[in-house]
């Protein structure tokens, strides 16, 4: 919901950043590769309790994915490195939930399980509809940057580092943070496969569709 609105005003920032990073031997897939490195060590630092550590690697990990998209739209997006993106940032959703899981299984672990198949509702929901969007090149409007054709929703990216960046600054309301976003990821989840299921509906009743 806040992504089309956040990205347009980040993208000066990144893009001036991103001149300084524009050096032969850096690749927008090589900080894919550091940004989730880095990302992953949120998964101990949660499972430890050192959660101002944990939001510190959250933080840059979502830079640095910033970041590489910026170098790639300065040097030309490629399928491979879209691809290696977004399978790397939906690990990287999953791993937090996990980690908070593991920091506190008696009471987070539950809250964590409904967040994590709430995840998969909005995940699958978004690369169903991605994939079949791409083979009628059905426009993007809005996410003309993405690799990837990007339905909205009540929770997108931002929403969900939103709830991060709140679980690790009071971790001991996870729980409930957790169950209502879980709750606001399947309204989502619903409105992306109807839109999503009448879009493509739409277009196989145009001549000349598949």
């Amino acid at each position: 919901m806040l992504d089309r609105h956040l990205h347009p005003r980040l993208k000066p920032l990144l893009n001036r950043l991103v001149m300084k990073l524009d050096k032969p031997g850096i690749t927008p897939d090589g900080i894919t590769l550091i940004g989730f490195a880095i990302g992953v060590l949120a998964l101990p630092f949660l499972a430890l309790g050192w959660y101002l550590a944990a939001l510190v690697a959250i933080v840059l990990n979502r830079l640095l994915d910033g970041l590489d998209g910026a170098l790639a739209r300065r040097r030309g997006l490629t399928d491979a490195g879209g691809f290696l993106d977004i399978a790397l940032d939906f690990l990287f959703y999953a791993l937090v939930p996990f980690g908070f899981a593991l920091a506190n299984p008696a009471v987070n672990a539950l809250p964590a399980a409904w967040l994590l198949f709430a995840f998969i509702g909005t995940g699958s929901s978004f690369l169903a509809f991605a994939a079949l969007a791409a083979k009628h090149d059905i426009d993007n409007p809005g996410y003309a940057h993405k690799s990837f054709y990007y339905i909205g929703g009540l929770t997108e990216g931002t929403e969900t580092i939103l709830l991060f960046v709140l679980c690790c600054l009071f971790p001991a309301h996870f729980a409930w943070l957790s169950w209502l976003f879980g709750a606001l990821c399947w309204l989502t989840t619903a409105t992306r496969i109807w839109s999503g299921y009448l879009t493509l509906k739409a277009v196989q009743r145009q001549p000349g569709s598949e």
